[in-house]
């Protein structure tokens, strides 16, 4: 399963294109829900029948007969199974989601006792998203961040970056380093890869006419944690300046290359057929790094 979880404060830039399934087809596409924004319409409107589950056993029939007339159609498949997750998510997701549920001290170790309502709702947000790993969803993807703001609420600092950087910060922090601990005392850290990433770093130099930072796609952070990598290791540098990777510079292909690696699938064979090619999820670059690798 793969779940998208969106800051409290709104979708991100670009909404649901975060979660497409890109070319891969429509049933990988992901599910979108938060604490403070629930998947909607879970209960029916009207009392199930008792024989309730011999009704939905006869329509998956159905539909899988009329799917053989339409092999090729992977909309019809992934609104199949987009069908049949719901129907789980009336059992499970409910649970799943009740983060008051959690004892007073795991609340505070996220940050979810804070008075400063954003970072109470993100820490509620880490929160599920370690319940739905423990609940055994595969993949979450969890945002910092909403829609285009001037900066005010995500990290794109154009403008009053001294101002706005701070908060930004004091939101993030605690709730991660909460979501670390959690899952390392849970034992759950060495089988869970953790990836902070954005798309692109910031100048290293003030925008000019704002006291803000341009985009800098040549040289900025990723870091991981758990899943097989190294702990307290930094891999590759900037020049003096900060403002391109010169030490053991990476492409994002290399980043997803590990990724994938560190999941147990070579990126180099994993592939999918689309428009007359065997597409790969790296395209025709990336290398695995294993000098981050534990």
């Amino acid at each position: 399963a793969f779940v998208a979880i969106e800051d409290p404060r709104g979708t991100p830039q670009s909404g649901p294109n975060n979660w497409t399934n890109g070319f891969l087809p429509a049933a990988f596409q992901g599910t979108a829900f938060s604490t403070t924004r629930p998947i909607s319409h879970l209960t029916p409107a009207v009392n199930q029948p008792a024989d309730g589950n011999q009704a939905l056993a006869v329509l998956n029939t159905l539909n899988q007969e009329h799917k053989k007339h339409y092999m090729t159609d992977t909309d019809l498949s992934a609104r199949i199974a987009s069908y049949e997750l719901a129907a789980k998510m009336q059992l499970s997701v409910p649970e799943a989601t009740n983060v008051d549920g959690e004892p007073e001290h795991i609340h505070k170790l996220y940050g979810a006792d804070s008075e400063n309502q954003t970072k109470s709702d993100f820490a509620k947000n880490c929160i599920l998203a370690r319940r739905l790993v423990e609940k055994g969803v595969r993949f979450v993807q969890l945002f910092n961040g909403a829609y285009a703001s001037g900066g005010k609420i995500n990290w794109d600092t154009h403008n009053s970056m001294p101002d706005l950087v701070p908060g930004h910060a004091e939101i993030l922090d605690q709730p991660v380093a909460g979501l670390i601990k959690d899952l390392k005392q849970r034992d759950l850290l060495k089988d869970t890869l953790i990836i902070c990433c954005t798309e692109f770093g910031r100048m290293p130099m003030f925008q000019v006419g704002n006291n803000g930072r341009d985009h800098n796609p040549e040289g900025y952070t990723v870091w991981m944690a758990g899943g097989g990598v190294k702990g307290g290791f930094s891999y590759g540098a900037t020049d003096p300046f900060g403002y391109k990777a010169e030490v053991n510079p990476l492409s994002i292909h290399d980043v997803h290359a590990t990724m994938l690696h560190l999941l147990g699938l070579d990126h180099t064979r994993l592939t999918y057929y689309h428009n007359g090619l065997q597409r790969r999820l790296t395209d025709v670059h990336g290398h695995v790094v294993h000098d981050i690798i534990a």
